[in-house]
């Protein structure tokens, strides 16, 4: 089995990816930092753009494993960007038979805040197929999660 982490905030050593680690202590993973590679915004095409790498990345991995900051009362801008990207070049269903994580934090987030980036990463994990696990917001939350993983 193999996990993919997909780190979209801009501080690589963060909390985010501490959650993540956290959440996934103990078990073998990659980490694909976002703002490491380029990614243009939607509609932009430029013979650089990394954007199909990620994906081909997701397409070798069972697990994935999303983590963003909570910046503006919603997820980062490398992960929406990432999300944008997704439709079109995404089939409906595409990632069909793997699990999705979802690892959002922020100092103190307000429930309607949290709720907002449960329905986008819900939305998103069905339109592509995703068996959409959860969203983990704290350290109790990976630690109770983690034996999920496959």
């Amino acid at each position: 089995m193999s996990i993919l982490f997909i780190n979209g905030s801009p501080n690589k050593n963060g909390n985010t990816a501490k959650l993540a680690a956290e959440f996934l202590s103990g078990k073998e993973y990659e980490t694909l930092d976002l703002t490491d590679l380029k990614i243009y915004a939607y509609g932009q095409d430029y013979p650089d753009d990394q954007f199909s790498d990620v994906i081909k990345r997701i397409k070798t991995a069972d697990t994935v494993v999303m983590g963003s900051p909570l910046y503006w009362h919603n997820i980062c801008g490398a992960m929406r960007n990432f999300l944008d990207r997704c439709y079109g070049p995404v089939s409906q269903n595409e990632f069909s038979g793997k699990d999705l994580y979802f690892i959002i934090q922020g100092a103190a987030p307000e429930k309607w805040q949290l709720d907002a980036c449960e329905f986008t990463m819900s939305r998103f994990a069905g339109l592509y197929g995703f068996n959409y696990k959860g969203m983990i917001t704290n350290k109790s939350e990976a630690q109770k999660m983690r034996s999920e993983i496959k």
